[in-house]
Formats: C-alpha cells, sequence, structure tokens
C-alpha cells in the first residue's frame, strides 16, 4: 500500500492517508476531514455536521497580507479582526463573538493548532500571531463550535493550520516587497525531495520592517521556518521547527480629541514588546494495515515574552509608602492624609515571561465496517507540560504638586518644580527631573499539566444518514509558586496556591445527504477552558492587578464550560454555484471576564461573572463564470450578557453608587450586548484573471456599529447624566463643572459601522520572475475598529494635569499600499 497526500485537507491535516482509505465511507470525493488534530484516516468532509472553511497557501499568498489574520478577516464567515495591540502583528481574531487575542486580559475562546500542536500560549491562552510566519502556511482550516476534540480553550471554535513541505513546495525563490510605512519585506525559501522520493526538505526564512502608520509604532521581525520528512509505504516521519525574534511596538487606545487632526497620534509610549520563540515538533503516522493507522506527535516549544508600557501615574498615600518616597513623616504617610496628597506622574511596566512547553499526543484510527455498516473510530491520548516564570517591576516618575502635604517637597528633595507638564520624551531619564523609584511587583513561577483522553466514532447508517459521536476528558492542575511571598496563610496575602480542574466533554452530530453535493446537519457539543494561572494570579476584588503587571493573592475560579447548538446545510444551486448556511447558539457557563476595579485607575481582576451567549447565522455563496472568480457572505451574530451582573465603569454616563457605596458602577442586565463584536458583516471577494498570466482581486468588507469597552451595559449617552446625588454630569460621567469646552467629554458608546475596500493584483513577467500588489482602503475610510470609555491625564494643548474621562479610540489604518516581485528557479514553489 502506498501513501498518497490528499487533495484537500481539512483540520491540521495534511493528511497522508491513501484516497482508498477515505473512500471506504463515499467514492465521488477527495476532500477529507481529520476528526482530531493529529494526522488521521480522513472522513469525506460532506458528512460532518459543521460548517468548515478551508484556506490554500494559494488563496492566502494572492491576497499577500501581512499573518493569517488579514485573509481571515477579508473572506471568512463571522471572523473580525481588530489591532487591539495596534500593531498589524498583534491581531486579535474574534470568530462568533470569542477571541483569539495576543493581549493578556481578553477573554479567550478559541484554540489554535500548527501541524497537530496546540499553540495557545500557557499563561494566558493567548495567541501570538507573529510568531507563526505567514509564508510556512501550507492550508488552514476554521472549525466552529465547542468542539470538545480540540481540547481545551475550544469554546467557540479552532484554528487548525498545517504547514508546507517539500513535497507541495519545490523549488527555491526569493521575494521583496516595500511600499508604505516604509515597510520591507525580504524571503527566500527552498523546497525539495530526494532522487529516491522518500525524503523532503523545506526552509524559509523572512525579515519584516517597517515604522507603522502611528507615531513611534516601528516593527522588526525574523522568522524562520524549517522542515524535513521521510516516508515509506507505511510509514511517515515529519520533524519542523519555527524560530521567531520579534520587536514590536503598538499603541492601542487615544483619546477621541487627538484623533481630531492627525489620526496617527498615541496617547502614551513606549509600548514595547520582544517575542523570542522556538518551536520544535517531531510528527508520525504508520499504517499497520489497510483499515489501522497509528499516528501521534511530540513537541517542545520555548517562549520568551519582554514588554515595556509607559503609561500614566495617579496615587496617594498607600503609594508613597509603597515607593518609599522621600520626605515622608516618620511612620510614613498615613490615611488621613489621603485627601491632601495626590502624586502625579508616569510609570513603566516591565515584564518577563518565560514559557517552557512540551507533550505528546498519540491516537488509533480504526476504519473498519461495524454491524455491517461503515464506520471510523478514533481514540487517544494526550499531555502537556508548562513551565511559566512571570517577572513584573515597574518605574515610577513623579512630578511634584503644589498641594503635597507639610509644605511641599522642596528640590532638597529630589522633586520637580511644582506643576511640571509631563514630557513623555524625558520621563524615564535622568532628565526627567522627577523622582523615579523602580519596584518589583510581582515574582511567580507557575507549572501547569494537563492530561486527556479521547474517542469519536462517526458511523454511516447507510448512504444519506451518518452518525458523529465523541468526547474528550481534561484533567488540569495548576501549581503557582509566589518567589516574593511564598508563604501561603501570609496576611500580606501570597500568590502560592494550587488549582484542579476536570471535565468530560461530550458532543453528538448527524448528517443528511441526499447527494454527494449537498448536506444538511446538525449537531451538540460541549468544552471547557480551565483558568491560567495568570487568571488565578489576579482574581481577588479587594487586590486589583494592573495588566500585565502585579498580581495578589486570590480566591479560586471556576472553569468555563461552553454549550452549542449548531444547525446548517450546504450544496449547489449549479454546477459552478456553492452555498452554505448555518445558525448557531453557544451559552458559556462561568465565563471569565477581566472586571475593572472600581478605587483604583487602570486596574483591575479576573472573575466569573455568569453566562454569556453568542447567537446568529451565517450564509454563504461562491462561485466562478468564465475568468471570474467571487464569493460573497453575510454574517449576524448577537453576543450578549445572559444574566444580570455589575461592573465597574466611572466614565459611563450611566453609572451610579453600588450598594457598597462604591461610585462609578453601571448594573448590566441580560441581553446587554457583548463589547466590540459587531452585529452585522458583510463579505465579497472577486478575482478577475485578465490574461492568462494577470489577474486582479478585490475584498469589500463591512462591519454594523459595535457598543464600546466601558458600555457594557449599552447606556451611555454622550453629553448627558446625572450621579447618584443628582449632580449634573458630563458625556463621561464627571461633574459638569469639571466639562472642558475644548472636548473634555465622551461621544457615543458605540463607534460607527464602516465598508473598507482593497486591491490586490498578480502578473507572471516569465522566466521565473513574477510581480504582485496590494492597496488597502483605496477610498481612505476614517474610521475606528474599537473604542472604550477611559480616563487621560492630558488635555487638548498636551496640558498634564487633572484626570478626565475620555472616549478612546482605535483607528483603523488609512489607505497604503505595496508592490513586490517574485524570483523563482530550480523548479518552482507550487501552491495548491
Amino acid at each position: 500500500m502506498k501513501l498518497k497526500l490528499s487533495g484537500i485537507v481539512a483540520l491540521a491535516l495534511a493528511s497522508s492517508a491513501p484516497l482508498n482509505a477515505a473512500d471506504k465511507l463515499t467514492t465521488n470525493t477527495i476532500n477529507v476531514y481529520s476528526a482530531t488534530p493529529l494526522h488521521s484516516i480522513g472522513l469525506p468532509l460532506n458528512i460532518i455536521p459543521a460548517n468548515i472553511q478551508m484556506a490554500t497557501p494559494k488563496a492566502i499568498n494572492e491576497q499577500v497580507g501581512v499573518s493569517l489574520a488579514d485573509y481571515m478577516n477579508n473572506n471568512m464567515q463571522s471572523v473580525t479582526t481588530t489591532e487591539m495591540g495596534g500593531n498589524p502583528w498583534q491581531p486579535e481574531i474574534t470568530f462568533r463573538g470569542f477571541s483569539a487575542s495576543p493581549l493578556l486580559g481578553m477573554p479567550q475562546g478559541i484554540s489554535t493548532y500548527i501541524d497537530g500542536v496546540r499553540v495557545n500560549e500557557p499563561f494566558g491562552d493567548v495567541t501570538l500571531w507573529d510568531k507563526i510566519p505567514n509564508f510556512a502556511i501550507g492550508g488552514m482550516q476554521l472549525i466552529p463550535g465547542s468542539n470538545p476534540l480540540y481540547g481545551l480553550n475550544t469554546l467557540g471554535g479552532a484554528i487548525a493550520m498545517q504547514t508546507k513541505s517539500g513535497r507541495d513546495a519545490k523549488g527555491a525563490s526569493v521575494e521583496f516587497e516595500a511600499g508604505s510605512w516604509d515597510r520591507q519585506r525580504y524571503l527566500a525559501q527552498y523546497g525539495g525531495v530526494s532522487k529516491d522520493g522518500s525524503v523532503d526538505y523545506f526552509i524559509g526564512h523572512q525579515t519584516t520592517r517597517e515604522d507603522g502608520w502611528r507615531q513611534f509604532s516601528p516593527s522588526h521581525l525574523n522568522q524562520t521556518f524549517a522542515k524535513t520528512g521521510w516516508q515509506s509505504e507505511k510509514t511517515k516521519l515529519d520533524l519542523s521547527y519555527i524560530g521567531t525574534n520579534n520587536k514590536l511596538v503598538g499603541n492601542g487606545f487615544t483619546p477621541e480629541f487627538l484623533l481630531s487632526g492627525d489620526r496617527d497620534q498615541i496617547h502614551t509610549s513606549p509600548d514595547w514588546t520582544n517575542n523570542y520563540y522556538h518551536h520544535l515538533a517531531l510528527n508520525g503516522s504508520h499504517w499497520v494495515n489497510n483499515d489501522v493507522m497509528l499516528s501521534g506527535h511530540t513537541y517542545y516549544r520555548k517562549s520568551n515574552r519582554h514588554t515595556r508600557n509607559g503609561d500614566l501615574f495617579e496615587g496617594g498615600w498607600a503609594e508613597a509608602n509603597a515607593l518609599g518616597l522621600p520626605g515622608s513623616p516618620e511612620g510614613g504617610f498615613t490615611e488621613d492624609n489621603d485627601e491632601d496628597i495626590e502624586l502625579l506622574g508616569s510609570v513603566m511596566n516591565r515584564t518577563k515571561t518565560k514559557q517552557d512547553n512540551l507533550g505528546f499526543t498519540l491516537q488509533a484510527a480504526f476504519n473498519q465496517d461495524l454491524v455491517g455498516k461503515k464506520n471510523q473510530f478514533i481514540a487517544g491520548v494526550g499531555y502537556d507540560y508548562s513551565k511559566i516564570r512571570f517577572n513584573q517591576s515597574r518605574v515610577v516618575n513623579l512630578s511634584n504638586r503644589s498641594d503635597f502635604p507639610f509644605g511641599g517637597i522642596d528640590a532638597d528633595d529630589d522633586w520637580s518644580n511644582d506643576n511640571q507638564i509631563f514630557d513623555s520624551n524625558r520621563a524615564f531619564t535622568s532628565a526627567g527631573g522627577g523622582v523615579q523609584n523602580e519596584d518589583q511587583t510581582t515574582h511567580l513561577k507557575s507549572k501547569q499539566q494537563t492530561y486527556s483522553i479521547f474517542a469519536t466514532d462517526t458511523l454511516s447508517i447507510n448512504q444519506q444518514w451518518h452518525v458523529n459521536a465523541g468526547m474528550r476528558y481534561n484533567y488540569t492542575r495548576i501549581n503557582n509558586r509566589d518567589q516574593m511571598n511564598p508563604d501561603p496563610l501570609d496576611s500580606d496575602g501570597s500568590l502560592t496556591a494550587d488549582a484542579t480542574y476536570a471535565r468530560l466533554n461530550p458532543t453528538v452530530g448527524l448528517t443528511f445527504t441526499p447527494s454527494d453535493k449537498s448536506a444538511i446537519f446538525g449537531s451538540y457539543s460541549e468544552s471547557s477552558r480551565a483558568p491560567t494561572s495568570i487568571e488565578l494570579g489576579c482574581s481577588n476584588p479587594a487586590r486589583p492587578c494592573l495588566l500585565p503587571a502585579a498580581m495578589a493573592d486570590d480566591p479560586p475560579l471556576k472553569q468555563v464550560v461552553a454549550k452549542t447548538y449548531d444547525f446548517g446545510a450546504r450544496g449547489y444551486l449549479t454546477d459552478s454555484i456553492k452555498w452554505n448556511a448555518s445558525v448557531y447558539h453557544t451559552v458559556n457557563h462561568d465565563d471569565i471576564q477581566f472586571v475593572r476595579a472600581p478605587l483604583q485607575t487602570n486596574h483591575g481582576y479576573f472573575g466569573n461573572v455568569g453566562r454569556t451567549q453568542r447567537q446568529g447565522f451565517d450564509i454563504g455563496l461562491a462561485g466562478q463564470q468564465d475568468k471570474l472568480r467571487w464569493n460573497t457572505s453575510y454574517s449576524f451574530i448577537r453576543a450578549t450578557f445572559d444574566n444580570d451582573m455589575e461592573f465597574a465603569a466611572p466614565a459611563n454616563s450611566s453609572s451610579t453608587e453600588s450598594a457598597e457605596e462604591v461610585e462609578g458602577i453601571i448594573s448590566v442586565k441580560k441581553g446587554n450586548y457583548l463589547p466590540s463584536i459587531p452585529k452585522h458583516q458583510l463579505k465579497l471577494r472577486a478575482q478577475y484573471q485578465v490574461s492568462p498570466d494577470w489577474s486582479v482581486g478585490t475584498n469589500v468588507i463591512g462591519f454594523a456599529p459595535q457598543y464600546i469597552w466601558g458600555n457594557e451595559n449599552n447606556r451611555h449617552q454622550a453629553n448627558t447624566g446625572e450621579d447618584h446625588d443628582g449632580e449634573d454630569r458630563n458625556a463621561c460621567g464627571q461633574p459638569s463643572d469639571q466639562t472642558n469646552d475644548e472636548g473634555f467629554a465622551c461621544g457615543s458608546g458605540k463607534i460607527r459601522g464602516y465598508v473598507v475596500v482593497n486591491l490586490d493584483s498578480q502578473y507572471n513577467i516569465g522566466k521565473g520572475w513574477s510581480a504582485f500588489a496590494k492597496a488597502i482602503n483605496i477610498f481612505d475610510q476614517k474610521y475606528n475598529v474599537a473604542g472604550r470609555l477611559a480616563e487621560t491625564m492630558f488635555d487638548p494643548a498636551g496640558m498634564y494635569g487633572a484626570e478626565t474621562n475620555v472616549r478612546g479610540l482605535l483607528p483603523g489604518a488609512p489607505r497604503a499600499a505595496w508592490i513586490g516581485f517574485r524570483y523563482e528557479f530550480g523548479g518552482a514553489p507550487e501552491a495548491n
């Protein structure tokens, strides 16, 4: 029996299954799907009870984005992408209202895989997209729903990527791209197969640098990918490596008044991240006979992340004592001085995160009849281990205020002059003139272990009816050890704690296939996410944290459980036009959100807030007429809170005093919309083959208005409000006598919808040369992708002083364009 590669592979499968093995269940398809992230015997895609979306390397390359997120945002149903970090290589991908984000503190709900290895970072379950070289992607699938077979964090879906090999990317090529924002990209890659066909190899390296379109936002990326494989008639092995060393600067939300002119303005600086990454994986499969296949992988990942984040600082007597400021009275400042002291300045938060992650998965697949019916059964086990070291420190630079207690601190105490204007360029240097104290706030070591056992079975009752069922049991243990305060009984609080989470998650589905080109399906599934060490280390409302920063001793959290119903259908209207439609309903139980603390600016804590709900539907059409290829889709997403709760949101005009006499609280009711998730989205892709060598394509994407962070109760009103004492308030809930005519007023609690049009083109010059070009936002629309009600200590003139509530916005990128050239030789790489 000779191994053959399938034509189109779904779900973490660059399949090595023979076509005749897949054909045992149906005879008219080569589209196969692996029921688990590992290489396995494929199932015909038509009998799977899910609307799985796929992307080939050719389609991804034609649209020339900086990451896979660009392609998903432009083409895939129910997907939105937001550069929450203000950097194109740090996108947050949202699918059906669930996130795969690089930002700590964002509720994560999508698992991500590369060649079957889960690559969500153990510390926070985040996905760092800059660590995934786009040139190495050989295929990708987006799997909807709470499929438990895709492991922890698959609350709303899973993204499974496969990498290239020398068998499907033969030859050498070099590539150069340049254009707007001084972006320059260099790529060299080479792949091939040995003469006897047993060994394949691929290696590539890409360097990218740009200044960024916003001020002080440069990026420099180095990404390497290598893979070698060996196969015989029954066995296949692949050893792959990913290495990155990326320095990214991104500046996020900016007060609206700073964006009224040049939209490249930023709020505070710097916001710098260095991601250093090594990923080594060994995948293997072996055919025991024509019906039984063993497969597995083992991996090791080393992920280091350093950040520096400049922010504004405001504090009172407690902060003065903590910083050990000069001039404090004997015994330190006391709470009695609280009304007299106000410390203003800047703070540089620094973090170092080191993660070592290793594990393995083994499974056996049996493609054998059961009681005379065609059947496929898969069972396996998995183990994942993570060792995490997290350090956080801060450097505080303070300016003096004339109302400082005890007559103020004079020059002998090394303070700056009264009412110093904040200067971000000097804040953390000796030229800044202020008091600078550095202290370490967190030193945590954590170990996480997850044991898994899973099984799935697909039974074809007859040619039309197919039943799928499966389960996965996860057992997760987290051991946090506080290196600064190791005693868990210490009254000052310690991060030292142990937590255990276990759950059996089921799935069941039914598919009816009246023909080989149509299907109707329904499914129910459950999946879970265990709280991560950072969430467990910041879950005490009495000890809130500044993320990504200090943690405190905390009560235990419950794991999140998602339950999803999914129904849909797919088929062909004509031989050249296909369609799909699906409707879904997902409820998160004990959902974990980062809740803002009521009394400390920019602080918060993780908590189980109750239930949240996502429901909606997708409709898609795709076809080809002569030289025109096109697809279009419409998605409706209703993402809401599913029970009443309270949040701290002092910038919200409807905030009041809570029963505990804490000001700035909003009451969220069941049915209020979750922020930053547009209800409607429309996407169109068209590509026209002008000549055999020249093609032109366009993407049109449109998103409806969305609520902003801080307006979770959906009640904030611009330029209105009344506090709990009946005092008039401005747009952000601040007393009206503090309103500034120049713009100290929050706008709407929503951001407007927008439509963006992109263009791309490819041209085959000949003799191995080709050219490509891309332009984004060609009509130069001024739009915002996210917003939040926030605070600032700057006024529109750049003066630094009293805290003021504002609406922070994350502006969308302006019009930009790039052009590139590719030279291929020695057997040009092919994109299948």
